[in-house]
């Protein structure tokens, strides 16, 4: 938009953790918003997330690791404002490379150098920072320990938004299938309901997930997509002292509410079947291993089982970098298509609402612009 308005009409598509945190700090800042989802809020990519708040290692660009260092300091803000809950947490982050890789050192001088606090740690020094992680999983090369970073429990956060956005005055449209933006005049003028309603507004935000890259394809814009497929496994409640976010070669994992445990693995995300039609098949033995790779690495081995899953697609741009802002090709029509939209929530949400209410264009946002790819 090249205008402020002084209350905006605007319209959300996704119910992800983006969308909501847009659509939020839109109705916060006086906007006339209405959220408009396919099927549930978190119901996609944000429901299977491990979403671990962190800036790790150096193969990003330093615009990127910026950004992400503020998503986090807008996560300890809003710790301090919402004291009790318990699906944001700041236990640090314990990483370890394959026995014998040394690209964990050259990622660990990187951070150092740019003031990314992170205590190279050996094996004997894992339990003291680390509770509940097995040392004996850990090579001999040691591990890294990051104790500003933290995770936080996407499916949680945003049924607390989505409180917030309709405290607000905020409207939301769930379960009504896919949407369209309409289009007039050379902009984006409306939205269209699975459900055949017609809102109109003066800006539409696409932040749908993967499927951003396919919902501006018509307008002329391409945005290169990564986007693989993703698996979660949540097991049931366990006795372990683990609080920190874990990543490891065969397995990543953290605590969840309740005393859960979350975790994935490329290797698994690899195995699951895509059939092409929206469906997928996840084998017994898939998360079987995954189960025994995180008992592996959990202090005592305690026996973890299976409470549930989710299989899906993860969005990923091309270039791997968070796509942000507004099209050139049609005004009025927002994206926010990113790997890492559990540390980038509150910031980009605060960022995107800031733009589309003033119409001044943020410079935080000007490596992440859709027309990059032009």
């Amino acid at each position: 938009m090249r205008t402020s308005l002084s209350r905006p009409r605007v319209a959300v598509l996704g119910g992800g953790v983006i969308g909501v945190a847009t659509a939020t700090r839109l109705a916060l800042r006086g906007a006339q918003v209405v959220l408009v989802t396919e099927s549930e809020l978190a119901d996609g990519a944000s429901g299977r997330s491990l979403s671990w708040l962190n800036s790790f290692g150096g193969m990003r660009s330093e615009a990127y690791h910026h950004l992400r260092v503020l998503g986090i300091d807008r996560y300890r803000t809003f710790a301090t404002r919402v004291p009790s809950s318990d699906f944001l947490r700041f236990d640090g982050g314990l990483t370890w490379a394959a026995p014998g890789e040394d690209t964990h050192r050259a990622a660990f001088e990187h951070m150092r150098r740019n003031g990314y606090d992170a205590v190279w740690l050996t094996r004997d020094e894992v339990p003291r920072w680390a509770p509940g992680v097995n040392p004996a999983a850990v090579p001999e090369e040691g591990a890294i320990f990051n104790p500003g970073e933290g995770w936080v429990d996407l499916v949680a956060l945003v049924r607390h938004l989505a409180g917030v956005f309709t405290e607000a005055g905020g409207v939301i449209r769930a379960g009504g299938g896919a949407a369209d933006v309409v289009v007039e005049g050379g902009r984006a003028v409306a939205v269209r309901t699975g459900a055949g309603e017609r809102i109109d507004v003066d800006a539409v935000l696409l932040a749908t997930g993967a499927d951003v890259p396919r919902m501006v394809r018509p307008y002329g814009v391409r945005i290169p997509d990564a986007t693989p497929q993703a698996l979660l496994v949540r097991t049931k409640p366990v006795d372990t002292a683990l609080r920190a976010t874990l990543n490891t070669p065969r397995v990543a994992l953290r605590p969840a509410p309740g005393g859960a445990l979350v975790m994935d693995s490329d290797a698994s995300a690899a195995e699951v079947v895509d059939h092409g039609d929206g469906s997928y098949e996840v084998k017994d033995s898939t998360v079987e291993q995954l189960l025994r790779e995180a008992t592996a690495v959990l202090a005592g081995g305690p026996r973890l089982e299976l409470d549930s899953y989710g299989v899906g697609r993860k969005p990923i741009p091309g270039d791997g970098e968070p796509v942000l802002g507004e099209l050139d090709e049609l005004p009025g029509l927002f994206v926010a298509f990113t790997h890492s939209g559990a540390t980038l929530a509150l910031i980009a949400g605060e960022l995107l609402a800031d733009e589309i209410t003033t119409g001044e264009r943020s410079p935080l946002l000007a490596a992440f612009r859709p027309g990059r790819f032009r």
